[in-house]
């Protein structure tokens, strides 16, 4: 991957970027091409990569396309090691990817909290850990963690998936204390409710307040300042000036964005 030559405010920035396919990822995929960085995508499989891969290209961005399980650490060492090597330099990691599962706490198993731990919590460790290592060796850096407001309230049905933003938060901060003399900047980004096939997962809420899921979102619409579920696509502005320069005075912040439903 050659070094990018296009103006913007990422410009010549290479981004690593996991859950790269769909909603908050693919935006942010898309916005940070367009102010210049070169691209590294991660999912599942190539397959939902390949139209963003085309969408990030046509903006006149260098994109490499890494297939990987996160939820298998010597998969997590694969991708990076692969990612340092397409590009020589990854200045910015963007951990987007994560899964979701809700259900009454004591009916959790812990096959179940496993799962969840190793893809929202140990490979956002490991892939920071990596990046970290890497970064020092640049003198330079932006970890940008995609947490959740789950990550800093209490919410029914899903205390799982409650732990394991909690747990990247809380790393998040920890790591920023010790690499802000490295010039490494980490900073999590804490969605609300953002329109996503994600809402679908969401039946045992409804089922707990004996609604439809439609109804279900009318009464969360409701309960939103703003009246409605944020759009992937205004999270992505936010993770823009996060990796960018911008930024530089800023470390170990946790930003929510969540249209008003808390303000504080």
């Amino acid at each position: 991957m050659t070094r990018g030559l296009r103006g913007g405010r990422l410009s010549g920035k290479t981004a690593l970027i996991t859950g790269a396919s769909r909603g908050i990822g693919r935006c942010i995929a898309e916005a940070f091409a367009g102010e210049g960085a070169d691209l590294i995508l991660t999912a599942t499989s190539l397959e939902g990569l390949t139209e963003v891969a085309e969408n990030v290209q046509a903006l006149g961005a260098k994109c490499d396309l890494i297939a990987a399980d996160l939820g298998d650490e010597s998969e997590t060492d694969r991708l990076f090691q692969k990612a340092v090597k397409a590009s020589g330099e990854v200045e910015i990691l963007v951990n987007n990817a994560g899964i979701y599962q809700g259900k009454p706490f004591e009916q959790y198993t812990m096959v179940e909290l496993d799962r969840l731990m190793k893809v929202n919590v140990y490979a956002v460790f490991r892939l920071t850990q990596l990046a970290v290592v890497h970064m020092k060796t640049l003198g330079r850096g932006k970890i940008i963690n995609i947490g959740s407001t789950a990550g800093k309230w209490e919410s029914a049905n899903q205390a799982a998936y409650n732990t394991t933003k909690h747990a990247v938060v809380g790393m998040s901060k920890c790591v920023a204390l010790e690499t802000a003399a490295y010039g490494i900047n980490v900073n999590t980004i804490c969605p609300g409710m953002v329109e996503t096939d994600m809402f679908q997962d969401f039946e045992v809420h409804a089922d707990a307040a004996g609604v439809s899921l439609d109804q279900l979102k009318e009464q969360v619409h409701a309960r939103i300042p703003l009246g409605r579920f944020l759009q992937p696509g205004e999270i992505a502005p936010l993770a823009v000036y996060l990796g960018s320069a911008e930024s530089d005075g800023m470390t170990g912040q946790t930003l929510t964005i969540s249209g008003g439903m808390r303000m504080g």
